[in-house]
């Protein structure tokens, strides 16, 4: 069976990572805010922390948008969630960069061809004249579906803007593309730039003025773009197809909801919103807990769930937290379910060494150290290819073919060898993660949506946990 529906959307892409593309988001969802139209976001990839920006401060509700870890009715069912509310689609890196330099599989413009999405093209006028004219036009030249429908510089002067606009205008529509609009410019300002880290952009908490730097990202907006040409372009939607049919699996009303605990804090804070949600789905109660913070796991917990972070900035709250360390310990002994991913996985360990080579005792559930490499490690998209025949019992067998992502600079003395991983092209392959009873542990951050059976699977163990120990 299928369906259509019509809403107001946009995609902000940009040639290239640094372009200010999360200025430009967060800048114009606070426009849209002020001008009280309710707006929902995503991002394009498998990015945690820009969905962070969205949430944290502006309070709108983000999710993640990737073509290679999600189904093509998944990615349309997710833009379909913002129902009347106009959803703004943050792009990642450059418009056309996937998983490989073939072809534009897994990038932001397949994105924007599968949700029929409009492209406003960010681009960073730093160090350049004229040659963002002809780097402009190469990028329309690829757009084979007619999906970029209007520009935006950035950190150009308004007097460059005002010589270069009319000669832009006059080449754009001479080579064929008199429809793409010049919306405006953001003038260079330092009081509006996001600092970075390695692992992408500084977290929202701790820049102090962040609220400040987005209002004032969304007045240079106001002053020097037309804010009205993109709620036009926005207009022009197509309608979205899509099969009302998706392979989830279905629980009983009856059945028990057990209670996750899942750990949310200054040091885990990296989740895709779609496993929350597809655990609750598969009738599981989801509680936070701070490792940080709280003294111990809830105590109705009949499942444990560590995502991904920043640990390694935080190893001396988290090594002198004794009584989380012992009680997340005691129950992963006693059998409780868990799932550790990155720096959740990093925490299960003996040690984790800080960038000094100064050594933090950590839970001791794994007998291993990680440590800081400076370069990243194994990083990009992944598939669990197989599950070892010792370790597909129970709910692993529900893990083979999942999708997921590796961004991390530190690495393992003890990475674990239970399932043989993959990258995209299927050339690369090696062995990684950890399966203990009905555990599992890996520097892999997974997408479950992509092995639609391994949540329920999961849920279904703590089920069988708390008849156990209960």
């Amino acid at each position: 069976m299928q369906m259509s529906e019509k809403q107001r959307r946009l995609m902000i892409a940009a040639p290239s990572s640094g372009s200010g593309k999360t200025t430009l988001v967060c800048g114009l969802l606070k426009v849209f805010k002020d001008m009280g139209l309710d707006p929902a976001a995503y991002k394009c990839g498998p990015d945690y922390i820009d969905p962070m920006f969205h949430r944290e401060i502006l309070g709108i509700d983000s999710g993640n948008l990737d073509s290679y870890l999600m189904s093509e009715t998944r990615i349309k069912k997710s833009v379909l969630q913002a129902g009347s509310h106009p959803a703004l689609i943050e792009g990642v890196m450059g418009i056309y960069d996937g998983t490989d330099v073939s072809d534009p599989a897994g990038s932001s413009y397949e994105i924007a061809v599968i949700t029929k999405t409009p492209i406003v093209l960010c681009v960073d006028g730093r160090g350049t004249g004229r040659t963002m004219i002809s780097v402009i036009k190469g990028i329309l030249k690829d757009d084979t579906a007619h999906l970029i429908k209007g520009i935006m510089l950035n950190r150009v002067s308004a007097s460059f803007f005002e010589k270069l606009a009319p000669v832009m205008n006059v080449e754009l529509a001479e080579a064929g593309y008199g429809d793409v609009r010049l919306l405006g410019f953001i003038p260079k300002s330092d009081d509006i730039v996001i600092d970075s880290r390695h692992l992408g952009l500084t977290l929202p908490d701790e820049i102090k003025d962040i609220s400040d730097r987005v209002s004032k990202a969304a007045d240079l907006i106001r002053g020097n773009v037309k804010t009205d040409g993109i709620l036009e372009i926005m207009d022009e939607c197509g309608e979205i197809m899509i099969s009302t049919e998706e392979p989830i699996p279905s629980i009983s009303l009856k059945t028990p909801y057990p209670v996750l605990a899942v750990a949310r804090d200054e040091a885990f804070c990296f989740y895709y919103r779609d496993n929350i949600e597809l655990m609750e789905k598969m009738g599981v109660t989801v509680k936070f807990f701070s490792p940080i913070h709280g003294e111990r796991i809830p105590e109705d917990a009949a499942g444990l769930l560590l995502g991904g972070g920043y640990p390694e900035l935080y190893l001396e709250e988290l090594a002198g937290n004794g009584s989380m360390l012992e009680s997340i310990a005691g129950a992963i002994g006693d059998g409780m379910p868990s799932l550790a991913e990155c720096g959740g996985f990093m925490y299960l360990h003996k040690y984790i060494s800080d960038k000094s080579w100064k050594k933090y005792r950590l839970a001791d559930i794994i007998d291993g150290e990680c440590t800081y490499t400076g370069h990243l490690v194994r990083f990009g998209y992944m598939t669990v290819k197989e599950v070892k025949a010792d370790s597909n019992t129970g709910f692993m067998r529900e893990l083979t073919g999942m999708r997921g992502h590796e961004f991390h600079y530190y690495d393992s003395s003890a990475n674990g060898d239970s399932c043989v991983l993959s990258k995209p092209d299927g050339k690369t392959e090696w062995n990684g993660m950890m399966v203990q009873g009905a555990s599992l542990w890996g520097f892999p951050h997974l997408y479950y949506g992509s092995a639609p059976g391994f949540a329920k699977a999961f849920a279904d163990a703590m089920r069988g946990y708390e008849r156990t120990y209960r």
